[in-house]
């Protein structure tokens, strides 16, 4: 037996509201995250953040996952460390911050893990990414480089 779904034509030609209720804000999304995320992107950096990955994806230019983007700091890669604020549990992660101060990496946590994986061209959430620079995007990874490293760090 297979489900069928009903499209809800919207009136006035207005844009289609999220039905099943998948669809959070960043409020609701913040509410959700763990203690050790900080410094936390706003909404406005999490979408350049988010613009940054798509377009790193595209050209294979990311590295994903906590092992992955370890591996790579530790030989000594540079790149932005994007991290997931609502990861549980925190033990999966906690030590990558650290990791990245010691080798002057910029870092910033986003409030969702299924956000970022679904930036990166992926189905499954996602923790951790390491964006690479390119020159293909070159304007929008030096835009985040500068505004993560804005970011107050925590003591």
């Amino acid at each position: 037996m297979t489900k069928t779904k009903k499209e809800k034509l919207p009136a006035d030609g207005e844009e289609p509201a999220a039905t099943d209720g998948t669809e959070k804000t960043y409020q609701e999304l913040v509410a959700n995250v763990n203690p050790i995320a900080q410094p936390l992107a706003s909404k406005k950096l999490s979408k350049k953040l988010y613009k940054c990955v798509k377009k790193a994806a595209k050209v294979k230019n990311i590295r994903r996952g906590v092992k992955e983007v370890q591996k790579f700091i530790n030989k000594g890669e540079k790149g932005i460390v994007v991290l997931a604020g609502d990861t549980l549990p925190i033990d999966v992660y906690c030590h990558l911050p650290v990791m990245c101060e010691d080798r002057n990496l910029p870092y910033a946590y986003i409030p969702s893990k299924v956000d970022l994986g679904s930036s990166a061209g992926s189905k499954r959430p996602t923790c951790v990414i390491l964006i690479k620079p390119h020159q293909d995007y070159q304007d929008a990874y030096d835009e985040c480089v500068e505004e993560v490293s804005g970011l107050p760090k925590p003591l």
